[in-house]
């Protein structure tokens, strides 16, 4: 009651300004109503009809709906009933069920029309290898695909496009990609079903920051094999331990009090981590719709069933945490709705699509009984009421076929794969970048990029993948703290490099190189390098060598200029080799180590150790210096494990020399190349990073520029031929017919005179070439008879280079007046042929026909 008389006076001005109004529209005159008319008009003219739902969804999709076929656009009788039965079935659901979740039964496609679920899926199996397996199907989809969050989470799609749509538009909701999967799956055999249910927020939108990344190794600690010593008779006793047992006791106590307190705290140190790791609760946890994939054993030889995140690509058990519930499931035959209890999630539900009283079937028939059960696990009344039922045959409706045109997925776009070409994945303390083939110039494929902290901002180590690299290198890891590279190379590259771990290209530095030890003449495996050692290793070499150690002395530095300094060599100290027993030898002439001490010119040699004894027999000798003075025995010296053995000959000590010395020079120029192909290797590298190339099949016309080019040249060649053949095929009436007007119908009289200028005309032409190389003739003749004349005025003085050259013209000029003779006779011999046919072909002339016969 007390706010009345504040809106009373407002009421009141309201009025008195309409008043206003209303006098100065009166006051304007015709003049007014005729500016307001135009106003009126033109805003009329702006408006414009509102688009359709359908358009407010994807006007692409209404734009091209016309292009689409009719399957798309429409719904088939069939259909239609199916879509009946499906509205009662709903009903029926939603009166029994009133607290459940309304299920997903016929939403819309992309052309804004109803369709059954059921019929949107479209079995195709495609003619790629990867896509016949269900990894290579998940992992396609997962990276093709770019995912539409549903919005808002918790309620079911209004919108479910076919697979075929989804395939163009490279986008769709969780629906859409299981969906797709679920097509391929069954064309490729699977016994795949759509999930329609509840899953976690991290599984719905694609989260996977708390994950760990796929490609990262799993480090597997090698186990140390202990060769068991065999104990022998004369085996030496080990001394006696001196230690006292109290102190022992001890400091093993001590060491499992430091144990404990360590483990402590890395447990609690695991603690604090998943604390802060753990995400934040969900307020919508077990609300959240999803679509996966479920795949049950028995067809593909599956051993046990199984889900699949189409957005992931990942499996996982049917008893995973991460999936809260499931509504209804449902394939290319029919649809089941879970009547299983859902609190505890999917780890205590059966998939026995046979038993009604867990699944509920929408279609009566073949497909909703039996799915599972094994024949052993009916009993005798089971197959007694299924012969009666067989006998009582009825008339079941069958799910009518996909209205969805086949799945067609092009070789380029299994190559681009990725939307865009890239795709880029998070992980825990880990991201992952992919690449399609030939995008990147260095051929990367893959780039996988490890932190040390949970935000990623502190990069630990980088890894790279790559394909098609005319050096054939594979795999590229960099070490961020230690700047240590390891590449991994293919089989194919020159001196058959393996792997190649460095810090710098810069020679004579550490580094590390692997070999394919088959494919090389030395049988080298692997080489460790470092300023002042090299260390190689040999696998299956004939001279049983395995190992070969060079130890370098110090380097004097040189003081001359760089543009007179030589390259200097590293003076070699040692060098150490062992070698693999050889059965075919005795023990004490079978060597095992060989150590050449080049600073000390001396030469040991250490022979394996005997079955029945604990010393080997050894050899050492000392170089002489000078060659002049003969070899005497205090340049050796040995031992000998059985004292009865004769003592070595003076000779036979010399021959051991002389073999080593010469061995020692082979060992010295191995060791040369070696270093050669050390710097060989990083030379080619360097050039190999500075112009990278890649390989391009021949098949692949469209980056092999060469096949490119020769597809261009035959097609090229065989338009040149059809436009020849098209200008033999000219018409010849046409510059007589422009002549008379071009008229669309011929008198005999015309007629007459059209085939008496076309043979006139042909006549004519025939006369004229005649005559042109009647000229031809004539000129060749006389030329040759004024060089005759010519010579036979200047015979007397022409030398003989002269008279070499008159003969190779008179040669030449007798060798055109032939051909030329030759071409006048064979004129005159087809010139008749060709005025023949030009008058048979004039009378075969359908505008010609009737006027002259």
């Amino acid at each position: 009651m007390e706010m009345l008389p504040e809106v009373e006076p407002e009421l009141e001005e309201a009025e008195l300004q309409e008043e206003e109004a209303e006098q100065e529209e009166e006051e304007g005159g015709e003049d007014g109503g005729l500016s307001e008319l135009r106003e009126l008009e033109e805003t009329l003219a702006k408006v414009q009809i509102a688009p359709s739902a359908a358009q407010l969804l994807d006007p692409k999709a209404e734009a091209d709906s016309s292009k689409l076929p009719v399957s798309y656009r429409e719904n088939s009788a069939k259909e239609k009933l199916l879509q009946t039965m499906a509205d009662n079935f709903n009903c029926q659901y939603s009166y029994l069920y009133p607290d459940r979740t309304p299920l997903l039964l016929c939403p819309l496609n992309e052309c804004g029309v109803q369709k059954f679920v059921s019929t949107t899926l479209r079995p195709t199996l495609l003619p790629y290898p990867e896509i016949y397996h269900w990894q290579g199907c998940a992992s396609f989809i997962s990276d093709f695909l770019s995912l539409q969050p549903l919005d808002p989470p918790v309620d079911l799609p209004k919108k479910l496009c076919s697979p075929t749509w989804t395939l163009r538009t490279q986008k769709g909701t969780c629906f859409e990609f299981s969906t797709l999967l679920c097509s391929l799956l069954l064309g490729a055999g699977y016994n795949a079903y759509c999930v329609s249910g509840y899953a976690m927020k991290e599984m719905c939108l694609l989260n996977q920051n708390r994950q760990e990344c796929p490609l990262l190794k799993p480090q597997v600690k090698k186990a140390v094999v202990q060769q068991k010593e065999e104990k022998t008779k004369y085996t030496v006793k080990p001394p006696h331990d001196l230690y006292s047992r109290f102190e022992k006791r001890q400091e093993q106590k001590r060491q499992e009090e430091a144990r404990v307190a360590l483990l402590s705290q890395q447990q609690e140190a695991q603690r604090l981590q998943e604390e802060r790791e753990r995400p934040p609760p969900d307020p919508l946890l077990g609300l959240r719709v999803h679509c996966w994939v479920l795949v049950l054993s028995g067809n593909r030889e599956v051993p046990e069933n199984f889900f699949i995140d189409p957005l992931a690509g990942q499996s996982y058990p049917t008893t995973s945490e991460k999936f809260l519930g499931i509504e209804s499931i449902w394939n290319h035959q029919n649809y089941w709705v879970n009547m299983q209890d859902c609190r505890f999630g999917c780890t205590e539900m059966t998939f026995d699509l046979g038993n009604p009283v867990k699944w509920e079937y929408l279609l009566r028939g073949s497909t909703s009984h039996n799915i599972l059960l094994n024949s052993d696990t009916k009993t005798q009344n089971d197959q007694e009421d299924e012969e009666e039922e067989d006998e009582e045959t009825e008339e079941v409706f069958e799910m009518p076929p996909s209205w969805v045109s086949r799945i067609h997925i092009s070789q380029e776009d299994m190559e681009s794969r990725y939307p865009g070409g890239t795709k880029l994945i998070q992980y825990r303390q880990a991201t992952v970048e992919k690449f399609a083939p030939y995008l990147m110039k260095d051929g990367l494929i893959t780039r996988l990029t490890t932190y040390n902290d949970l935000d990623c901002t502190h990069p630990n180590t980088v890894t790279e993948w790559y394909k098609h690299r005319h050096d054939h290198l594979d795999e590229r890891e960099l070490e961020k703290a230690t700047g240590l590279t390891t590449e991994h190379f293919r089989p194919g590259r020159s001196y058959a490099l393996k792997c190649h771990r460095y810090v710098t290209l810069i020679p004579e530095t550490e580094r590390q190189m692997d070999f394919y030890s088959r494919f090389r003449v030395d049988d080298l495996a692997s080489r460790v390098e470092t300023p002042s050692e090299m260390t190689e290793t040999f696998e299956n070499r004939p001279d049983f060598l395995y190992h070969r150690q060079v130890v370098y002395d110090k380097q004097v530095l040189s003081f001359e200029p760089a543009e007179n300094a030589k390259q200097v060599r590293r003076p070699i100290k040692k060098v150490v080799e062992k070698f693999h027993r050889d059965h075919s030898k005795a023990a004490s002439e079978d060597v095992a180590k060989r150590v050449f001490l080049l600073s000390e010119d001396q030469i040991q040699v250490t022979y394996h150790l005997e079955e029945d004894r604990s010393i080997p027999a050894w050899r050492n000798f000392i170089k002489p210096r000078d060659w002049q003075n003969t070899f005497t025995p205090q340049l050796a010296s040995s031992f000998q494990v059985d004292p009865r053995d004769e003592p070595d000959k003076e000779l036979f000590l010399y021959e051991a020399l002389m073999a080593l010395m010469a061995e020692e020079k082979n060992v010295l120029t191995g060791i040369q190349d070696s270093e050669e192909e050390v710097r060989a290797i990083l030379d080619a590298r360097q050039q190999e990073e500075s112009g990278i190339t890649l390989q391009i099949s021949i098949y692949d016309t469209a980056r092999n520029e060469k096949a490119r080019m020769y597809i261009e040249e035959l097609k090229r060649l065989a338009e040149e031929e059809l436009l020849n053949k098209e200008e033999k095929e000219l018409d010849i009436l046409a510059p007589f017919l422009a002549k008379l007007g071009n008229p669309a119908s011929l008198t005999r009289e015309q007629v007459q005179q059209l085939v008496a200028d076309c043979l006139a005309e042909m006549k004519q032409r025939l006369v004229d070439r005649a005559n042109l190389i009647q000229a031809r003739f004539e000129k060749e003749t006389q030329e040759l008879q004024q060089k005759q004349q010519w010579y036979q005025k200047n015979q007397l003085t022409m030398t003989q280079e002269d008279e070499d050259a008159y003969l190779a013209y008179c040669s030449d000029a007798m060798f055109r007046i032939h051909v030329v003779k030759l071409r006048l006779n064979r004129h005159k011999d087809k010139a008749p042929q060709m005025y023949l046919a030009l008058r048979d072909k004039l009378r075969r002339d359908p505008r010609l026909i009737q006027h002259l016969w």
